[in-house]
């Protein structure tokens, strides 16, 4: 069985060869650290999707550090890298709730269709129940065909509960639903999926409003999180998903799907940069395992 760290490095590969491989090939070919050097580095970034304001701030950073420190050797600029991408990581913060000790946790799941945020629902789902929390499913995405139908897949795989209403059906009404059972029931965690429709932000917004407003008034008590799940993937097109969406929703924490499968792993320094949200897990692989809690020092010595 692979440990955790080592499924984060071969989840990573693609973006570690597209990122660290030419970064590599600057530092060793480089004798002396000039305006040529730092304009090659600041490229390289920018193409890794770590995002233009983003790369500036670093960049800014680094050449303060290697001026004060005195640093002629290109090679020592590295490790130097390495510590300010970890540092603006963990600039957004990345505190884990325990649900057991502080009572009801409530997830909302938000994010466009197609961005994996079934799947990772499940994953979340098996997650807790691994660690013995109860575990129920809000089916509020009632508007997109055979959503039930594959949480219902998951909910299986979880070991976790889920309640439902027929297609079309009010999605604040299955949340209230969903809170009266986790209550009555004294479950642990409810995770809500929610609908995807981006290209309507006012109805959308609307939406989540309504399903805010009644857990509120149904669960007061409870601690409420938004999670928005972006497909790593995407790239830019994530960071800009992550903009729109900011600006209806109250987000706590980013879930990176698909880290696997793609070479712009940069767009998580962009992400936390620029919104100040900290991604809380990212997914590296298709088996429940491959959804990991989020640690910036072990990303970055993954893609390094």
């Amino acid at each position: 069985m692979k440990s955790i760290i080592e499924r984060l490095k071969e989840g990573l590969g693609k973006t570690r060869d597209n990122f660290t491989g030419k970064i590599d090939v600057l530092f060793n070919s480089s004798n002396t650290i000039d305006d040529e050097f730092y304009e090659e580095l600041e490229d390289l970034l920018i193409l890794s999707d770590v995002g233009y304001e983003t790369t500036v701030e670093i960049m800014e950073s680094l050449e303060t550090a290697v001026r004060n420190e005195r640093i002629t050797d290109p090679g020592k600029v590295k490790e130097l890298l390495k510590t300010l991408m970890t540092e603006k990581l963990y600039s957004a913060g990345n505190s884990e709730i325990d649900a057991k000790e502080k009572g009801l946790r409530i997830i909302l799941i938000i994010g466009v269709n197609g961005v994996g945020k079934t799947t990772t629902i499940g994953k979340l789902a098996s997650k807790f129940t691994q660690k013995g929390e109860k575990v129920i499913i809000a089916a509020a995405d009632t508007f997109r065909a055979a959503a039930v139908d594959q949480l219902k897949i998951w909910v299986e795989r979880s070991k976790s509960d889920l309640i439902s209403q027929k297609e079309g059906a009010d999605p604040a009404s299955v949340v209230y639903d969903a809170i009266q059972s986790a209550k009555a029931r004294k479950m642990d965690v409810l995770i809500c999926d929610t609908a995807g429709r981006l290209h309507n932000k006012k109805n959308l917004m609307n939406e989540l409003g309504k399903i805010t407003k009644i857990i509120k008034r149904e669960a007061p008590e409870s601690i409420l999180e938004t999670y928005l799940v972006l497909d790593a993937t995407t790239g830019q097109n994530a960071l800009n998903q992550a903009k729109a969406f900011n600006e209806i929703a109250d987000i706590s924490g980013i879930i990176m799907t698909k880290l696997d499968g793609t070479a712009k792993g940069g767009i998580v320094f962009a992400l936390v940069s620029e919104l100040g949200i900290p991604v809380k897990y990212v997914g590296v692989g298709e088996d429940i395992e491959d959804l990991q809690k989020f640690d910036p020092g072990s990303f970055v010595d993954a893609i390094f």
